[in-house]
């Protein structure tokens, strides 16, 4: 029969053996820091973890499995179209610079 790790003992292991929170750490934990960075503008958002996001939200019965559906789907026309130069939801038309007239 295994032995269980009480918390102290836990916290020990997790402190002895640098890089196991990690691994230990949940996928929907990782996929909402890596959203919120990305929403943030300080990471690049991955359609992975709206994936695992919505997955968590249909499991737990946040969102409806359509909706999850739907969700996705808009992602994955945003993604597409940013890496075809659209830019996506929020961009903005760079204005073209107005030419001053000479004086005479």
């Amino acid at each position: 029969m295994p032995a269980e790790l009480g918390g102290s003992q836990l916290s020990s292991l997790l402190e002895a053996l640098p890089g196991i929170a990690s691994v230990l750490r949940s996928p929907v934990a990782d996929a909402l820091v890596k959203a919120i960075r990305a929403a943030a503008g300080i990471g690049d958002f991955a359609a992975e973890d709206a994936e695992e996001l919505v997955r968590y939200a249909v499991r737990r019965g946040l969102i409806g499995p359509d909706e999850g559906d739907r969700v996705l789907a808009d992602v994955q026309v945003a993604l597409k179209a940013k890496r075809k130069g659209g830019g996506g939801r929020g961009a903005k038309a760079k204005a073209k610079p107005k030419k001053k007239k000479a004086r005479r």
